[in-house]
Protein backbone atom coordinates (compact mmCIF):
# COMPACT_ATOMS: atom_id res chain seq x y z
CA UNK A 1 0.00 0.00 0.00
CA UNK A 2 1.03 3.84 -0.50
CA UNK A 3 1.93 5.58 2.07
CA UNK A 4 0.00 9.14 3.02
CA UNK A 5 3.23 10.70 1.74
CA UNK A 6 3.50 9.14 -1.39
CA UNK A 7 -0.64 9.90 -1.50
CA UNK A 8 -0.08 13.49 -1.45
CA UNK A 9 3.29 13.70 -3.48
CA UNK A 10 0.94 11.75 -6.23
CA UNK A 11 -1.62 14.62 -5.91
CA UNK A 12 0.65 17.32 -6.05
CA UNK A 13 2.13 16.07 -8.79
CA UNK A 14 -1.49 16.08 -10.60
CA UNK A 15 -1.49 19.62 -9.90
CA UNK A 16 1.90 20.53 -11.60
CA UNK A 17 3.89 20.39 -9.00
CA UNK A 18 7.51 19.38 -9.37
CA UNK A 19 8.86 18.72 -5.76
CA UNK A 20 6.92 18.03 -2.86
CA UNK A 21 8.59 17.57 0.75
CA UNK A 22 7.98 16.88 4.26
CA UNK A 23 9.34 18.20 7.61
CA UNK A 24 7.94 18.27 11.20
CA UNK A 25 6.88 21.61 12.51
CA UNK A 26 9.36 23.36 14.82
CA UNK A 27 10.26 26.66 15.70
CA UNK A 28 13.32 28.20 13.19
CA UNK A 29 15.12 29.25 16.27
CA UNK A 30 18.50 30.02 14.35
CA UNK A 31 16.58 32.02 11.70
CA UNK A 32 15.59 34.31 14.65
CA UNK A 33 18.61 36.39 15.34
CA UNK A 34 19.33 36.94 11.57
CA UNK A 35 15.30 38.02 11.04
CA UNK A 36 15.63 40.45 14.20
CA UNK A 37 19.16 41.75 12.48
CA UNK A 38 17.54 42.16 9.09
CA UNK A 39 14.33 44.09 10.12
CA UNK A 40 16.76 45.99 13.21
CA UNK A 41 19.17 47.40 9.85
CA UNK A 42 16.16 48.75 7.77
CA UNK A 43 16.40 45.92 5.08
CA UNK A 44 12.13 45.53 4.47
CA UNK A 45 12.51 49.22 3.45
CA UNK A 46 8.50 49.48 2.30
CA UNK A 47 7.77 45.88 2.88
CA UNK A 48 7.13 46.66 6.17
CA UNK A 49 4.86 43.97 6.63
CA UNK A 50 7.73 41.81 6.53
CA UNK A 51 8.51 43.17 9.99
CA UNK A 52 4.81 42.19 11.46
CA UNK A 53 4.10 39.21 13.45
CA UNK A 54 7.74 37.74 13.76
CA UNK A 55 7.12 35.00 16.27
CA UNK A 56 4.58 33.91 13.71
CA UNK A 57 7.61 34.04 11.30
CA UNK A 58 9.89 31.83 13.37
CA UNK A 59 6.77 29.51 14.47
CA UNK A 60 3.73 29.09 12.72
CA UNK A 61 1.92 26.91 15.66
CA UNK A 62 1.54 30.43 17.24
CA UNK A 63 -0.93 30.40 14.95
CA UNK A 64 -2.19 27.33 15.44
CA UNK A 65 -1.41 25.01 18.60
CA UNK A 66 -2.65 22.12 16.73
CA UNK A 67 -0.09 22.63 13.48
CA UNK A 68 2.76 19.74 13.29
CA UNK A 69 4.22 19.36 10.22
CA UNK A 70 4.72 20.81 6.95
CA UNK A 71 4.13 20.34 3.29
CA UNK A 72 6.32 22.20 0.77
CA UNK A 73 5.89 22.51 -2.89
CA UNK A 74 7.44 23.67 -5.66
CA UNK A 75 5.26 24.70 -8.71
CA UNK A 76 7.45 25.36 -12.24
CA UNK A 77 7.60 28.38 -14.89
CA UNK A 78 9.45 28.33 -17.99
CA UNK A 79 11.64 31.48 -18.26
CA UNK A 80 11.41 32.18 -21.91
CA UNK A 81 14.12 33.50 -24.10
CA UNK A 82 13.54 37.18 -25.19
CA UNK A 83 13.87 38.30 -28.42
CA UNK A 84 17.29 39.32 -29.98
CA UNK A 85 16.88 43.11 -30.80
CA UNK A 86 18.52 46.22 -29.56
CA UNK A 87 16.30 47.43 -26.80
CA UNK A 88 17.53 50.98 -26.95
CA UNK A 89 16.90 51.36 -30.89
CA UNK A 90 13.24 49.90 -30.95
CA UNK A 91 12.31 51.22 -27.02
CA UNK A 92 11.52 47.86 -25.78
CA UNK A 93 11.28 47.25 -22.08
CA UNK A 94 12.00 44.42 -20.09
CA UNK A 95 9.95 42.06 -17.84
CA UNK A 96 11.03 39.47 -15.04
CA UNK A 97 9.86 35.31 -16.88
CA UNK A 98 7.64 35.19 -13.87
CA UNK A 99 5.05 37.52 -14.25
CA UNK A 100 4.11 36.27 -17.80
CA UNK A 101 1.06 34.97 -17.81
CA UNK A 102 -2.12 35.00 -15.22
CA UNK A 103 -0.86 36.08 -11.37
CA UNK A 104 0.89 33.45 -10.00
CA UNK A 105 -0.44 34.04 -6.73
CA UNK A 106 -3.99 32.90 -8.46
CA UNK A 107 -2.86 30.14 -9.84
CA UNK A 108 -0.68 28.12 -7.49
CA UNK A 109 -2.63 28.78 -4.48
CA UNK A 110 -5.50 27.38 -5.88
CA UNK A 111 -3.39 24.09 -6.85
CA UNK A 112 -1.66 24.07 -3.91
CA UNK A 113 -5.79 24.00 -2.08
CA UNK A 114 -6.12 20.87 -4.07
CA UNK A 115 -3.36 19.34 -2.90
CA UNK A 116 -4.54 20.48 0.61
CA UNK A 117 -7.81 18.85 0.17
CA UNK A 118 -6.18 15.91 -0.94
CA UNK A 119 -4.42 15.54 2.53
CA UNK A 120 -8.01 15.78 4.10
CA UNK A 121 -9.25 13.22 1.89
CA UNK A 122 -6.70 10.69 2.94
CA UNK A 123 -6.49 11.48 6.56
CA UNK A 124 -9.96 13.13 7.20
CA UNK A 125 -10.35 15.78 9.40
CA UNK A 126 -6.89 16.90 9.00
CA UNK A 127 -6.40 20.74 9.85
CA UNK A 128 -4.52 22.57 6.69
CA UNK A 129 -3.71 26.20 6.21
CA UNK A 130 -1.97 26.81 2.61
CA UNK A 131 0.34 29.63 1.74
CA UNK A 132 1.51 30.80 -1.33
CA UNK A 133 3.52 34.59 -0.67
CA UNK A 134 0.44 35.33 0.97
CA UNK A 135 1.42 35.67 4.71
CA UNK A 136 3.57 35.38 7.53
CA UNK A 137 5.75 32.17 6.52
CA UNK A 138 9.57 31.50 5.88
CA UNK A 139 9.29 29.98 2.51
CA UNK A 140 13.07 29.04 1.88
CA UNK A 141 13.36 27.71 4.74
CA UNK A 142 10.40 25.76 4.92
CA UNK A 143 11.61 23.97 1.63
CA UNK A 144 15.28 23.83 2.68
CA UNK A 145 13.60 21.39 5.94
CA UNK A 146 11.85 19.26 3.22
CA UNK A 147 14.75 18.80 1.25
CA UNK A 148 13.39 20.61 -1.75
CA UNK A 149 16.70 22.05 -2.31
CA UNK A 150 19.58 24.51 -0.89
CA UNK A 151 19.98 29.12 -0.38
CA UNK A 152 21.70 29.57 -3.65
CA UNK A 153 24.17 32.79 -3.51
CA UNK A 154 21.60 34.89 -4.94
CA UNK A 155 19.67 34.04 -2.01
CA UNK A 156 16.74 31.99 -4.05
CA UNK A 157 16.30 28.16 -3.31
CA UNK A 158 18.28 26.12 -5.97
CA UNK A 159 17.46 22.43 -6.94
CA UNK A 160 19.79 20.35 -8.82
CA UNK A 161 17.58 19.38 -11.14
CA UNK A 162 15.02 22.24 -11.58
CA UNK A 163 17.56 25.01 -11.13
CA UNK A 164 15.42 28.23 -9.31
CA UNK A 165 12.73 28.52 -12.33
CA UNK A 166 9.62 27.76 -9.45
CA UNK A 167 7.27 29.05 -7.03
CA UNK A 168 6.85 28.02 -3.45
CA UNK A 169 3.61 27.26 -1.70
CA UNK A 170 3.44 25.91 1.78
CA UNK A 171 0.23 24.06 2.99
CA UNK A 172 0.82 23.82 7.53
CA UNK A 173 -1.04 20.67 8.92
CA UNK A 174 -1.90 18.93 11.90
CA UNK A 175 -0.98 15.87 10.29
CA UNK A 176 2.47 14.77 11.62
CA UNK A 177 5.28 14.20 8.88
CA UNK A 178 8.68 13.46 9.02
CA UNK A 179 11.74 14.85 6.39
CA UNK A 180 12.65 11.77 4.01
CA UNK A 181 16.44 11.98 3.45
CA UNK A 182 19.20 14.25 4.20
CA UNK A 183 19.32 18.37 4.50
CA UNK A 184 20.36 19.18 0.47
CA UNK A 185 24.13 20.23 0.90
CA UNK A 186 25.09 23.42 -0.47
CA UNK A 187 25.98 23.39 -4.45
CA UNK A 188 27.08 26.43 -5.33
CA UNK A 189 30.89 26.06 -5.11
CA UNK A 190 33.54 28.65 -5.33
CA UNK A 191 30.73 30.48 -8.32
CA UNK A 192 29.99 33.77 -8.06
CA UNK A 193 28.61 34.56 -11.50
CA UNK A 194 25.31 36.32 -9.93
CA UNK A 195 27.49 38.48 -7.19
CA UNK A 196 29.52 39.60 -10.04
CA UNK A 197 26.70 40.19 -12.09
CA UNK A 198 24.27 41.71 -10.43
CA UNK A 199 23.64 45.08 -12.01
CA UNK A 200 23.22 46.91 -8.84
CA UNK A 201 25.56 45.19 -6.61
CA UNK A 202 22.72 44.26 -4.16
CA UNK A 203 24.20 40.51 -3.55
CA UNK A 204 26.69 40.40 -1.17
CA UNK A 205 29.07 37.44 0.34
CA UNK A 206 27.79 34.96 3.08
CA UNK A 207 24.35 35.01 0.69
CA UNK A 208 22.68 38.39 1.88
CA UNK A 209 20.59 40.48 -0.66
CA UNK A 210 20.18 44.14 0.01
CA UNK A 211 16.96 44.58 -1.13
CA UNK A 212 16.93 48.71 -1.14
CA UNK A 213 19.77 47.93 -4.04
CA UNK A 214 17.53 45.44 -5.99
CA UNK A 215 15.79 45.96 -8.98
CA UNK A 216 13.20 43.61 -8.55
CA UNK A 217 12.23 45.15 -4.90
CA UNK A 218 13.02 49.11 -6.67
CA UNK A 219 10.49 48.54 -9.38
CA UNK A 220 7.85 46.44 -7.75
CA UNK A 221 7.75 47.48 -4.33
CA UNK A 222 9.34 50.65 -3.78
CA UNK A 223 6.10 53.26 -4.41
CA UNK A 224 7.89 56.39 -4.15
CA UNK A 225 10.18 58.35 -6.73
CA UNK A 226 13.29 55.96 -7.60
CA UNK A 227 16.27 56.87 -5.86
CA UNK A 228 18.41 59.01 -8.40
CA UNK A 229 21.52 57.19 -8.29
CA UNK A 230 19.83 53.77 -8.96
CA UNK A 231 17.61 54.97 -12.05
CA UNK A 232 20.60 54.64 -14.38
CA UNK A 233 21.36 50.80 -13.26
CA UNK A 234 18.05 50.00 -14.07
CA UNK A 235 18.84 49.54 -17.70
CA UNK A 236 16.01 48.27 -19.49
CA UNK A 237 13.82 46.13 -16.71
CA UNK A 238 10.49 47.74 -15.94
CA UNK A 239 9.15 45.00 -13.42
CA UNK A 240 11.51 43.04 -11.32
CA UNK A 241 14.71 41.14 -12.46
CA UNK A 242 16.23 37.87 -13.76
CA UNK A 243 19.45 38.34 -13.93
CA UNK A 244 20.97 36.29 -10.91
CA UNK A 245 18.83 33.30 -12.02
CA UNK A 246 19.44 33.80 -15.58
CA UNK A 247 23.35 33.83 -14.83
CA UNK A 248 23.05 30.63 -12.53
CA UNK A 249 24.75 27.41 -13.58
CA UNK A 250 22.20 25.33 -11.87
CA UNK A 251 19.66 27.04 -14.79
CA UNK A 252 21.70 26.56 -18.00
CA UNK A 253 19.33 23.33 -18.72
CA UNK A 254 16.14 26.12 -19.03
CA UNK A 255 18.18 28.34 -21.04
CA UNK A 256 19.15 26.18 -24.07
CA UNK A 257 14.86 24.87 -24.15
CA UNK A 258 14.09 28.07 -23.51
CA UNK A 259 11.33 29.45 -26.46
CA UNK A 260 11.49 33.09 -27.32
CA UNK A 261 8.84 35.04 -25.92
CA UNK A 262 8.45 38.61 -27.51
CA UNK A 263 6.41 39.70 -24.12
CA UNK A 264 9.06 39.76 -22.34
CA UNK A 265 10.30 43.01 -24.13
CA UNK A 266 7.10 45.21 -24.41
CA UNK A 267 7.12 48.50 -26.03
CA UNK A 268 7.48 51.32 -24.22
CA UNK A 269 6.00 53.89 -25.67
CA UNK A 270 2.80 51.84 -25.77
CA UNK A 271 3.06 50.98 -21.93
CA UNK A 272 3.31 55.30 -21.60
CA UNK A 273 0.04 55.89 -23.52
CA UNK A 274 -1.84 53.21 -20.98
CA UNK A 275 -4.34 55.11 -18.63
CA UNK A 276 -5.87 53.08 -15.63
CA UNK A 277 -8.60 51.57 -17.63
CA UNK A 278 -6.35 50.08 -20.37
CA UNK A 279 -3.44 48.76 -17.30
CA UNK A 280 -6.52 47.15 -15.92
CA UNK A 281 -7.48 45.71 -18.86
CA UNK A 282 -3.85 44.58 -19.66
CA UNK A 283 -2.27 43.60 -16.29
CA UNK A 284 -5.50 43.13 -14.07
CA UNK A 285 -4.56 39.49 -13.80
CA UNK A 286 -0.90 39.35 -13.89
CA UNK A 287 1.47 39.79 -11.18
CA UNK A 288 2.55 43.05 -13.21
CA UNK A 289 -0.80 44.95 -11.40
CA UNK A 290 1.39 45.51 -7.91
CA UNK A 291 3.07 47.96 -9.21
CA UNK A 292 -0.24 49.97 -10.31
CA UNK A 293 0.02 52.14 -13.19
CA UNK A 294 1.93 54.86 -11.66
CA UNK A 295 4.70 52.06 -10.96
CA UNK A 296 4.74 50.77 -14.09
CA UNK A 297 4.97 54.06 -15.39
CA UNK A 298 7.39 55.22 -13.14
CA UNK A 299 10.25 52.55 -14.29
CA UNK A 300 9.01 52.79 -18.14
CA UNK A 301 9.99 56.72 -17.82
CA UNK A 302 13.18 55.57 -16.47
CA UNK A 303 14.21 53.10 -19.10
CA UNK A 304 13.16 55.43 -21.74
CA UNK A 305 16.17 57.98 -20.46
CA UNK A 306 18.07 55.32 -20.04
CA UNK A 307 17.79 53.90 -23.82
CA UNK A 308 19.88 57.18 -24.81
CA UNK A 309 17.48 56.94 -28.10
CA UNK A 310 16.22 60.78 -29.45
CA UNK A 311 13.13 58.73 -30.13
CA UNK A 312 12.56 59.01 -26.64
CA UNK A 313 12.04 62.25 -26.36
CA UNK A 314 8.72 62.72 -28.01
CA UNK A 315 7.13 59.92 -25.99
CA UNK A 316 8.64 61.40 -22.59
CA UNK A 317 7.72 65.40 -23.54
CA UNK A 318 4.07 64.43 -23.72
CA UNK A 319 4.09 62.81 -20.84
CA UNK A 320 5.81 65.51 -19.06
CA UNK A 321 2.69 67.48 -20.42
CA UNK A 322 -0.23 65.48 -20.06
CA UNK A 323 0.59 62.31 -17.58
CA UNK A 324 -2.02 63.43 -14.20
CA UNK A 325 0.35 61.19 -11.86
CA UNK A 326 3.15 63.59 -10.39
CA UNK A 327 5.74 60.62 -9.88
CA UNK A 328 5.44 59.67 -13.57
CA UNK A 329 5.93 63.41 -14.35
CA UNK A 330 9.01 63.69 -12.07
CA UNK A 331 10.52 60.83 -13.85
CA UNK A 332 9.75 62.01 -17.23
CA UNK A 333 11.83 64.64 -16.43
CA UNK A 334 14.38 63.07 -15.12
CA UNK A 335 14.46 60.95 -18.18
CA UNK A 336 14.61 64.25 -20.47
CA UNK A 337 17.55 65.51 -18.72
CA UNK A 338 19.37 62.29 -19.53
CA UNK A 339 18.55 62.38 -23.18
CA UNK A 340 19.40 66.07 -23.61
CA UNK A 341 19.64 67.69 -26.80
CA UNK A 342 17.50 70.76 -27.90
CA UNK A 343 14.11 68.78 -28.49
CA UNK A 344 14.20 67.81 -24.66
CA UNK A 345 15.15 70.72 -23.11
CA UNK A 346 12.54 72.53 -24.77
CA UNK A 347 10.33 70.32 -23.20
CA UNK A 348 11.04 70.48 -20.30
CA UNK A 349 10.89 74.71 -20.24
CA UNK A 350 7.67 74.36 -21.34
CA UNK A 351 6.51 72.15 -18.43
CA UNK A 352 8.70 74.37 -15.93
CA UNK A 353 6.31 77.51 -17.03
CA UNK A 354 2.99 75.09 -15.88
CA UNK A 355 4.33 72.80 -13.33
CA UNK A 356 2.02 73.12 -9.86
CA UNK A 357 4.03 70.17 -7.92
CA UNK A 358 6.80 71.18 -6.17
CA UNK A 359 8.73 67.82 -6.40
CA UNK A 360 8.50 67.55 -10.29
CA UNK A 361 9.48 71.23 -10.49
CA UNK A 362 12.76 70.29 -8.78
CA UNK A 363 13.33 67.24 -11.32
CA UNK A 364 12.56 69.39 -14.05
CA UNK A 365 15.32 72.09 -12.65
CA UNK A 366 17.74 69.54 -12.38
CA UNK A 367 17.05 67.85 -15.50
CA UNK A 368 17.69 71.29 -17.68
CA UNK A 369 20.77 71.87 -15.37
CA UNK A 370 22.31 68.22 -16.10
CA UNK A 371 21.21 68.43 -20.08
CA UNK A 372 23.06 71.63 -20.23
CA UNK A 373 26.10 70.48 -18.75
Amino acid sequence: MRSVEEKIADSASEQGFILTGFAPMRALDERRDFFDRWIADGRPAEMTWLARQPERRVDPRVLDPRLRSVVSLAYPYTPPRPPDLDWRAELRGRIAAYALGPDYHDVVLRKARMVADGIAAVVPGAISRVYVDTGPVFEREWAAEARLGWFGRNTNLLNRYHGSYFFLAEILTDVEFAAVGEPYREHCGTCRRCLDLCPTGALTDGYKLEPRLCISYLTIEHRGPLPREMRPHLGNWIFGCDVCQEVCPWNDDHARAAPVNDALMPSLADLMALDEDSFRRRFGRSAIRRTKRRGLLRNTAVVLGNSGNPDAIAILANTLASEPEALVRAHAAWALGELGGEAARRALEAARTRETDQTVAAEIAMALEHAAA
